[in-house]
């Protein structure tokens, strides 16, 4: 009995090391999923970034661009509202989705620069890099750049790149942009640019869309650099958006899962976001129909619209949420009607009318600030009262016409928050209030701080952006910004 059990268990021995030895032989082919893509089509790649864009800057802005930017406010311990911004909540950290979108991208934009196939790919794929890249410097400063992206290459700890650089220098966002529109208007092939979720594959809407980005970031840039020939060049062209059919805009589906992520929400978190007294302030004062389409009446009054301070300590007052203006049906009930905004003929419009008030442009200001109300009314479906640009605040007036035109952009661009706090840090316009409880000592933050995390993976770095950030500080300007 026991020689016949030693017997089988050495066959059994021998069996198992000849299926080692198999297993082993060709480990890798044997390993291999045969289902999973060993590749990413181009069009795939470049729908991945554009919605991933679209579903998580839309979000961002609604939930902590508009609280930046004095919106929407915040009714639970949201700190973030009271400007403890390295404590984000629901929102207060793009570094990521950004960093991750602009990694996505560069997959597109090599290929398009090693295979003849996707060569169609590479105008917007450079047009893309500088959009996320202006959006990550606008909000930050300086951020990894020139060396970002490299993990394969072996660098896994990139240097932080000068804000000032990372417009200006080759590669940079208006190079880039440039290159962008080269490659567009070399391009012959008949290969189409599928996956276009914004443009359906209209190149002629890409270029459009590079130069209103181009107008957009010189501007910006305008207290710091001679930009006025610049401007005057794509604005004598004409190449740029000038209609609202030719917005770059994601419109989102009623349902999942390419709907607006908010208006899914649980409705408890929906609710959290209610209107700002600033914009409350702002809309009453122009008699402005938009707070019927931004927000609800109160609970308590189906008359009245009511907004709240900024920054409340929600531990130390007793809010009724019936009392204030939840966030609109817009945002909800007819989320199909919201659309991920990478930039607009309103906004173009009102780049203009300040190129043209700084005597950039020779063109009428006022003509240009009408044009982009108009235009920003139709984006979000209400209509405009026949004396809105005639009588009252909103008509055009000189002495105040730049606190109008950025005051004006800051309302439209409600579904893109952050954008009414980057134009209020380079303006000044419209003027944010001191809020409730600040964890900020009453000033407004004037950039996002660097996540916890590049502490951790990219110290050295890290350690010395910090040091020319005051330590890492909200209230340290970034190289545009020229305010007092």
């Amino acid at each position: 009995m026991m020689k016949r059990n030693s017997s089988r268990f050495v066959l059994v021995f021998v069996l198992l090391f000849l299926g080692l030895q198999s297993c082993t032989k060709d480990f890798e082919e044997i390993n291999l999923n045969p289902t999973a893509p060993v590749d990413v089509q181009p069009e795939f790649l470049l729908r991945q970034v554009l919605f991933n864009y679209s579903d998580n800057m839309s979000y961002e802005g609604f939930v902590a661009g508009n609280l930046l930017g004095q919106l929407f406010t915040a009714i639970d311990f949201n700190l973030f509202d009271r400007h403890g911004l390295s404590q984000s909540q629901y929102g207060g950290n793009p570094w990521s989705f950004l960093y991750q979108n602009l990694r996505d991208n560069e997959i597109l934009l090599k290929k398009s620069e090693t295979e003849p196939a996707a060569k169609v790919y590479q105008g917007p794929a450079l047009i893309l890099k500088a959009l996320f890249t202006a959006q990550l410097t606008d909000l930050y400063g300086d951020v990894p750049y020139s060396e970002a992206l490299q993990g394969k290459a072996g660098n896994v700890r990139p240097k932080y790149d000068s804000q000032r650089d990372i417009y200006l220098a080759e590669n940079g966002i208006l190079d880039n942009l440039e290159n962008g529109l080269e490659a567009l208007e070399a391009y012959q092939s008949a290969i189409p640019l599928n996956g276009d979720i914004v443009f359906s594959g209209d190149l002629d809407k890409w270029k459009k869309f590079a130069n209103s980005l181009r107008l957009k970031y010189l501007l910006r840039i305008a207290d710091k650099e001679d930009v006025s020939a610049k401007i005057k060049a794509i604005y004598t062209e004409g190449n740029y958006i000038q209609d609202i059919s030719e917005d770059a805009v994601y419109h989102f589906t009623a349902s999942q899962p390419n709907n607006f992520r908010m208006s899914t929400a649980r409705i408890g978190d929906f609710g959290l976001f209610i209107m700002s007294e600033t914009i409350e302030e702002e809309l009453k004062k122009l008699n402005d129909p938009r707070m019927a389409t931004y927000f609800r009446p109160t609970g308590a009054d189906a008359n009245v619209y009511h907004g709240l301070l900024n920054g409340p300590d929600a531990s130390q007052l007793s809010i009724s949420v019936a009392d204030y203006s939840l966030s609109g049906t817009i945002f909800r009930e007819e989320a199909d009607k919201v659309k991920a905004n990478f930039m607009t003929s309103y906004e173009t419009k009102f780049v203009l009318a300040e190129a043209a008030l700084r005597g950039f442009i020779e063109a009428n200001p006022q003509v240009l600030y009408e044009e982009g109300v108009r235009d920003a009314f139709a984006y979000w479906y209400t209509v405009m009262p026949e004396t809105y640009l005639s009588d009252g605040p909103a008509a055009f007036q000189s002495s105040s016409a730049l606190e109008q035109i950025i005051t004006q952009k800051w309302l439209a661009n409600i579904i893109n928050g952050y954008e009414g706090w980057i134009e209020y840090r380079r303006t000044g316009f419209p003027a944010l209030k001191t809020i409730s409880a600040s964890l900020n000592n009453d000033l407004i933050p004037v950039r996002l701080p660097y996540p916890t995390t590049e502490d951790a993976l990219n110290n050295a770095n890290f350690t010395e952006a910090a040091g020319r950030t005051e330590g890492n500080s909200i209230n340290a300007k970034v190289w545009w910004d020229v305010q007092d």
